[in-house]
């Protein structure tokens, strides 16, 4: 049996970064600043053990959150917190020389998390704990695999380069628009870029982008003594969600649509003339993102007529089935993200490698999931795959218990360096 990689050092590590609350103000709005500076800091440190420098530390600049495609609850968190970007900065370690794109390897990972800290332990050969798996695991493991991958090279050598991003802005909707988005518009990319989201330990070469849609009703309230005096939000968006729903098949094929929130309000002796439907579509690539989202558009336009019709004989619903259409809107808080679908058969050996212990592919018609990937999406001369260990779902990211394999994490790190060691032999391509 061959030694462990990912080693106590390695464990250590991971735990302190486990204890550190990295969650953002889109995750945590009204909490004390993520220490994403503290976090980096101890990854830099750790990394300059085998011969990684500090490229970059920094956060995005406030015109990046100007761009087109920047989700609005960005820029109203934005708004609202002097310390939103100062305080989710960046960081880029690298390893050897400055290299040409073509002979340069690029890994992302995210520091931030989702809110909530619980207290990280080690159950026997599992971890548990905030990141655990999404992402500060994979991080960790990552590094593992890179120390022992290039312990035995020449990190003078000109003709290889290996970049690390750590970024924040990943969790909460963020979309990587002031982590991920300005390191690779600022070059920080390779010919080969590995995003360390877990994937179950397959290679999966697409990533998703999503949509939000807000579909708004803006109408008059009324008292419930005369609610025939009002415009029901609550009922008109109530039809509208269940239209949506039963004939989403129709207007969002090959997408995937979460029906959402829900909001008029809260009180049980009024009629709310306002409210707001939220829709989040997630698509694969922008021909179907334009097509489903005038789909959208045009759906909500024939359910509104369809709830004025059905309406109008409902003395309580008259005033506003009259009103339907013109009170029924649609805005989108956040579209035109691209997305990512990469091919190259060059890049998929390097990654893949050969025989028994080649690293599988996730199945073709797996449609993947929306992550940082979609910023390489439209770089070209790069090929870009997401690629992690564990399991969203099993591993319960995002959740109560979300914990990481210790065989896993090591596993992964022996994927890593033997990518590296692939990567470093074909100069040129394979032979």
């Amino acid at each position: 049996m061959s030694a462990a990689i990912f080693g106590a050092a390695d464990l250590e590590l991971l735990l302190e970064l486990l204890a550190l609350p990295t969650a953002g103000p889109l995750e945590h709005p009204d909490g004390p600043p993520p220490r994403l500076w503290e976090a980096g800091r101890r990854i830099a440190a750790h990394a300059e053990r085998f011969g990684f420098r500090i490229e970059r530390h920094a956060a995005a600049e406030p015109a990046w959150l100007h761009r087109p495609g920047v989700p609005e609850i960005v820029r109203q968190a934005a708004a609202v917190r002097p310390d939103f970007l100062s305080s989710q900065p960046n960081l880029v370690l690298r390893w050897g020389s400055r290299a040409p794109v073509e002979r340069t390897l690029m890994f992302n990972v995210h520091l931030d998390t989702v809110a909530d800290v619980p207290t990280p332990r080690v159950d026997g050969t599992r971890v548990y704990g905030r990141g655990a798996i999404d992402a500060k695991g994979p991080a960790v493991a990552l590094l593992a695999g890179l120390r022992n991958a290039l312990a035995p090279l020449d990190s003078e050598r000109p003709e290889l380069c290996v970049l690390v991003q750590l970024v924040a802005g990943e969790e909460g909707g963020a979309m990587g628009v002031f982590g991920t988005r300005p390191l690779v518009a600022d070059g920080y990319v390779g010919r080969i870029n590995i995003f360390c989201e877990p994937t179950g330990g397959r290679l999966l070469p697409r990533s998703t982008a999503a949509m939000t849609a807000r579909i708004r009703v803006r109408g008059e309230d009324a008292i419930d003594d005369h609610p025939e005096a009002g415009h029901n939000a609550s009922v008109l968006l109530g039809y509208l969600a269940h239209r949506l729903a039963q004939t989403q098949p129709e207007w969002a094929a090959r997408a995937r649509v979460c029906i959402a929130g829900l909001h008029t309000g809260r009180l049980h002796n009024r009629v709310y003339g306002s409210g707001d439907l939220l829709l989040n579509i997630a698509y694969r690539d922008a021909a179907v993102a334009d097509r489903v989202r005038t789909a959208l558009e045009t759906r909500c336009a024939a359910a509104a007529a369809e709830f004025a019709e059905l309406y109008v004989n409902n003395p309580a619903m008259a005033r506003t089935a009259d009103a339907a259409a013109s009170l029924v809107g649609v805005d989108w808080l956040k579209s035109g993200l691209p997305t990512l679908n990469s091919i190259d058969p060059w890049a998929e050996e390097i990654v893949a490698g050969r025989g028994p212990a080649a690293v599988p592919w996730a199945a073709p018609d797996e449609e993947g999931f929306t992550c940082d990937a979609i910023w390489m999406g439209e770089v070209p001369g790069t090929y870009t795959v997401v690629f992690g260990p564990g399991d969203l779902d099993r591993n319960r990211a995002h959740a109560a218990g979300e914990f990481a394999d210790l065989g896993d994490l090591d596993h992964y790190a022996a994927q890593i360096g033997a990518l590296v060691g692939r990567f470093a032999a074909a100069p040129t391509g394979l032979e």
